[in-house]
């Protein structure tokens, strides 16, 4: 079995531009993307989701006994915790923005 790498660019959807050498994770100006905020937000979640959703089918597997790779079940748990993580951040950074740009003057 072979396990993806995780990165900021695989949570929010296959977003590729880096900001810095080798680093996965931002949005670069020059993004060839063609998709919408919006569309890519959504496949952010949903990349969220499918990765809650495999948490707990393994959990419910190693609790019923069906699961033959522990380490499956634990790799699915850390991704879940690391996507959850990094929504949660992703939201809070978006609040906080929304916020300051309402405390400014007209």
């Amino acid at each position: 079995m072979s396990i993806a790498p995780i990165s900021f660019a695989g949570a929010l959807g296959g977003v590729t531009k880096a900001a810095g050498a080798g680093a996965a994770g931002g949005v670069g100006a020059g993004s060839d993307s063609g998709a919408s905020f919006g569309s890519i937000l959504a496949q952010g979640l949903q990349s969220l989701q499918n990765a809650q959703t495999k948490q707990d089918t393994l959990a419910v597997q190693a609790a019923t006994g069906d699961l033959t790779n522990v380490h499956d079940y634990t790799v699915a748990a850390a991704e879940a915790k690391l996507a959850t993580s990094l929504t949660v951040a992703l939201r809070d950074k978006a609040v906080g923005a929304f916020n300051e740009i309402m405390r400014m003057q007209a």
